[in-house]
């Protein structure tokens, strides 16, 4: 049985170095309007002795750009608690 291919993004660091990320998964808040995006360095796999370091972000589509978005920080504390609670409810085993 093969992995289902993972979404990969590229994300610019501070410096402009381009790092790739695979994409957990993306979801809406209807309240708020906002997108939110889960990504993971590529190559991190999840081991029973080590964590996966998880990235968070807002994003919003690019108008007249297919597949491009911009990125922007989660800044507030309740913007981190609903991402962690996504985050916590997120089970990889249930998808085939």
């Amino acid at each position: 049985m093969t992995e289902q291919e993972k979404e990969r993004i590229v994300i610019p660091d501070e410096n402009g170095d381009e790092h790739l990320f695979d994409e957990l998964f993306r979801f809406h808040v209807d309240a708020t309007e906002k997108s939110y995006i889960l990504v993971t360095p590529v190559g991190a796999e999840e081991d029973d002795e080590e964590e996966v370091e998880v990235f968070a972000f807002r994003y919003e589509d690019r108008e007249g750009e297919e597949d491009d978005i911009a990125l922007f920080p989660v800044e507030t504390d309740e913007e981190w608690e609903m991402v962690e609670e996504m985050l916590n409810t997120f089970q990889p085993e249930d998808e085939e």
